[in-house]
């Protein structure tokens, strides 16, 4: 990626482009190849669907409903970091595939990304499981305007109370990082989490931010599963309550 970035500089955004849409060009790698895109959402380089470019793609989601592009966009608000989604392996038929991305601000005006396809099998959460994870997370939202901040706080991180239902939880923060509520790991409540990272270099916390800003979504990331007592891939869904918090939960792949 710092190499591709680099092309961006010495060679010009035009040239690069050029370089970069080109399927059997010196950034085509097997696998691996890179994308551009313009802070807008602008599709500027993607060497494998010529259909996209020109276009924004901001609105553009996976097959479990994650807005990657939009996701991507706000890592590289932060300058770089890596984001997961689901995407069709050229190399195997175009079957999909769960990838994980790294990405990188060449500058204001332009971001590129590059990926790797994990070798795990594809987590496909079906519609009625997502729905009713955003109902969830919604009817706690209700609950949490309906009642005073420190109620819902006190409420969600009741571990036997009626927002804990086996391995989904609301968990919920400010938008400094502070845990408010995680009735799973009492201990997490009251420290700062801005910084915490999953495995595999994920920004969880920074990235369901970044979501509720933008009022709500989904994501993924690793996190322990209770059930399994093991890592799972986890999609959450995020929402803002007001100004100076947001809630989510999550469901296990």
């Amino acid at each position: 990626m710092n190499e591709a970035r680099d092309f961006v500089i010495e060679q010009g955004k035009d040239k690069a482009i050029e370089v970069f849409n080109d399927p059997k060009g010196e950034f085509v790698r097997g696998e691996h190849y890179i994308i551009a895109y313009d802070f807008d959402g602008t599709c500027l380089a993607h060497p494998y669907e010529p259909t996209m470019i020109g276009e924004n793609v901001l609105n553009v989601t996976d097959s479990n409903g994650v807005a990657l592009k939009r996701n991507m966009r706000e890592v590289a608000k932060r300058g770089s970091g890596f984001s997961y989604y689901i995407w069709p392996n050229p190399a195997h038929s175009d079957a999909e595939e769960l990838k994980i991305t790294y990405v990188l601000k060449v500058d204001e005006e332009m971001w590129l990304a590059a990926g790797t396809y994990l070798n795990v099998q594809t987590p496909i959460f079906s519609n009625e499981s997502r729905e009713d994870l955003v109902a969830f997370v919604e009817g706690a939202k209700s609950f949490a305007l309906n009642t005073s901040k420190e109620e819902a706080v006190k409420t969600f991180n009741d571990i036997n109370g009626s927002y804990v239902e086996g391995n989904r939880y609301i968990i919920a923060y400010d938008f400094a990082g502070d845990c408010l509520v995680h009735p799973i790991l009492p201990e997490l409540v009251g420290k700062n989490r801005i910084d915490v990272r999953d495995p595999n270099g994920v920004e969880q916390v920074r990235d369901m931010i970044a979501l509720a800003q933008n009022k709500e979504g989904f994501t993924y990331y690793l996190y322990q599963d209770p059930a399994k007592n093991m890592l799972g891939l986890k999609l959450s869904y995020i929402t803002k309550v007001d100004d100076t918090w947001w809630l989510g939960a999550g469901i296990y792949a």
